[in-house]
């Protein structure tokens, strides 16, 4: 067979498993990588302006296709400078491939003591090594086959995340056959996808568990969609009738409108959602890892007088200290799902339609958007505003949420339709995140609008970004939430330090340009939304313009965002954290002892 270059058989495998863009910058420890995604036949690249917004894209733009992100930069900085994006694929079970640039083989470190050695070079590897499925330099041509197969294999398999593939300049120019090259087996490595063979009693557990409770719940979770079984999940939860809740790694797994859906419990949740979880005698968690977002910081106290049955595919995440489990499961949930739709034919359920009704009590009694942040006059109330954009995207709209305000009160607030899709950066909860993440979405979107989320203090950390949504003419609607600031962080000065305000704001030496000059300078479409009066009408003016468009929502930029946890103080001067059912602003004693199944006291 008849050589090629390493680096071209390289691009052509990335084509063969269907990947259509790749996300990059390009620099000289990188060039015969770079010069054969110019020469491919199908792959497309994206020039991004930072290296984090390379790897966040790719994230992003893994969630839609269902398929591989990938983004390429150079050695040294470029590498670094990709962590953050790579840390987010890895916290929120994302598959993702990084390549880097490398230096000759012959001027690295390898097997010295030398801090440095080629032309910025560094030891990208043993750095990214904690956050990656499979992380390797790739020192010999004659392995790249093997290395390639295993990466995509290892990101994909399992509980999902990234791969990273460093490649020396030497080994991308070499030539090799590629009808000579080992291929990755993982069977011959013992990596095959992990089957638990006692799933059928396991399930046969959890339904018996499921017939002797009287108020039992669902949390779903991202693990769903990384199983890509999220229309069975649905067919399930109908044949189970039984509520749902969702966790804040996947709130759009099911719609707001749903009869079976409560709500979103959590620290950052909802009343509805918390209600449920805390008065259940029966949690049957899918796919949630239990994150403290979603059982509060007294995460024993999570659900205290429930059984709880987890499916999992990562035992780690069965077997962790902060919250106890009756029934784990490490299982695949295609498998599971698979086993317990055979099982449920052969079975009859109880009626749960006292608990259902009274789930559905708490969703029509404690809405998140109240009738009075209408009546705000001078500011755009942020919970009215995402109440009125959720009335007017359409189902199957795409929707990206950076961090702060845009991930926790859209969390609690937005109300899903049909085939939306909504996400944000869980583990990481990077500000910075929100803006190339929406422009990996949009070119997963392939041309239809993709609406992003994100604040002021966020979009700053990425601010560059913009360029590239200008040049490429993305259907990017951004809103933009001008909130002075990090509100998060000033909320919580003002909570707990006496309102000291430091490095939060304007008065704190935190501060921000006119935006509308931003958008002008990038040659965007900018337009503001100063109070609630002009909501409605402003968000319809984005939605029908063509190509991208950045409205800026004036926000009170003292805006309290309730329901909210809160830590209550103790005589002796300490902090307690209330149980996530029991939100701020407190309810009268008497309301909150009402909403109980459980008695309070027990708490």
């Amino acid at each position: 067979m008849e050589k090629v270059r390493l680096a071209d058989y390289l691009v052509s495998f990335l084509e063969k498993e269907g990947v259509g863009d790749i996300f990059m910058i390009s620099g000289g420890g990188n060039m015969h990588l770079v010069d054969a995604v110019g020469r491919a036949k199908t792959l497309k690249y994206v020039t991004n302006h930072h290296e984090q917004a390379c790897a966040i894209a790719a994230e992003s733009y893994s969630r839609i296709v269902k398929n591989l992100g990938v983004c390429l930069v150079t050695t040294g900085p470029a590498g670094t400078n990709a962590i953050t994006g790579v840390l987010g694929g890895w916290l929120d079970s994302i598959p993702m491939l990084c390549i880097s640039g490398q230096e000759a083989r012959e001027r690295l470190i390898t097997g010295t003591k030398l801090r440095q050695l080629g032309v910025q070079e560094i030891n990208i590897i043993d750095i990214i090594k904690p956050m990656t499925k499979y992380a390797v330099l790739v020192d010999d041509p004659s392995m790249i086959r093997y290395y390639l197969e295993k990466a995509v294999y290892l990101a994909k398999s399992g509980r999902p995340g990234p791969s990273w593939l460093d490649v020396p300049l030497d080994v991308q120019s070499a030539l090799i056959d590629p009808g000579a090259l080992d291929g990755f087996s993982p069977e011959a490595e013992d990596l095959a996808v992990y089957k638990n063979l006692e799933l059928k009693n396991l399930v046969l557990k959890s339904l018996d568990m499921l017939k002797a409770a009287k108020r039992p719940v669902i949390l779903a979770g991202h693990g769903i969609r990384a199983a890509y079984v999220r229309d069975k999940f649905l067919k399930i939860v109908d044949q189970l009738g039984i509520p749902v809740t969702t966790s804040i790694s996947a709130p759009d797994l099911i719609s707001s409108g749903h009869p079976l859906f409560v709500g979103r419990p959590g620290g950052f949740g909802n009343r509805p959602g918390n209600f449920a979880i805390q008065n259940s005698d029966l949690i049957i968690v899918l796919g949630s890892r239990l994150h403290f977002w979603i059982t509060g910081y007294r995460s024993l106290d999570f659900g205290k007088n429930a059984k709880k049955i987890m499916v999992d595919i990562d035992e780690a995440e069965l077997s962790k200290k902060s919250i106890n489990i009756d029934l784990p499961i490490q299982a695949d949930l295609k498998d599971f799902f698979t086993e317990l739709e055979s099982q449920l034919t052969q079975i009859s359920l109880p009626d749960f339609n006292a608990w259902r009704r009274r789930c559905q009590d708490w969703k029509t009694r404690y809405p998140v958007n109240l009738p009075e942040y209408r009546e705000e006059k001078d500011f755009v109330n942020y919970y009215y505003f995402i109440d009125e954009l959720s009335k007017k995207l359409p189902e199957g709209q795409i929707i990206i949420a950076g961090d702060g305000t845009t991930f926790t009160a859209t969390y609690q607030a937005v109300r899903i339709k049909n085939g939306q899709q909504l996400y944000f950066s869980v583990g990481s909860a990077a500000l910075g995140w929100g803006l190339p993440a929406g422009i990996g979405a949009a070119f997963a979107n392939k041309g239809t609008d993709t609406v992003l989320l994100d604040g002021d203090g966020s979009i700053m950390f990425n601010l560059q970004e913009l360029q590239t949504v200008y040049h490429y003419n993305l259907p990017l609607k951004i809103f933009l939430i001008n909130n002075q600031g990090y509100l998060a962080i000033r909320n919580t000065q003002n909570n707990y330090f006496n309102g000291y305000l430091v490095a939060s704001g304007p008065t704190s030496n935190v501060t921000f340009p006119d935006f509308a000059e931003v958008a002008n300078a990038f040659k965007i479409k900018h337009i503001r939304i100063s109070n609630n009066l002009e909501v409605s009408a402003k968000i319809d003016e984005v939605l029908k313009t063509e190509g991208p468009i950045i409205c800026e929502i004036m926000m009170n930029p003292a805006q309290p965002l309730n329901p909210r946890p809160k830590a209550v103080m103790e005589e002796d001067g300490t902090f307690e954290n209330r149980p996530i059912e029991d939100m701020f602003p407190f309810l009268d004693r008497e309301e909150y002892a009402k909403n109980m199944s459980v008695d309070p006291k027990d708490w």
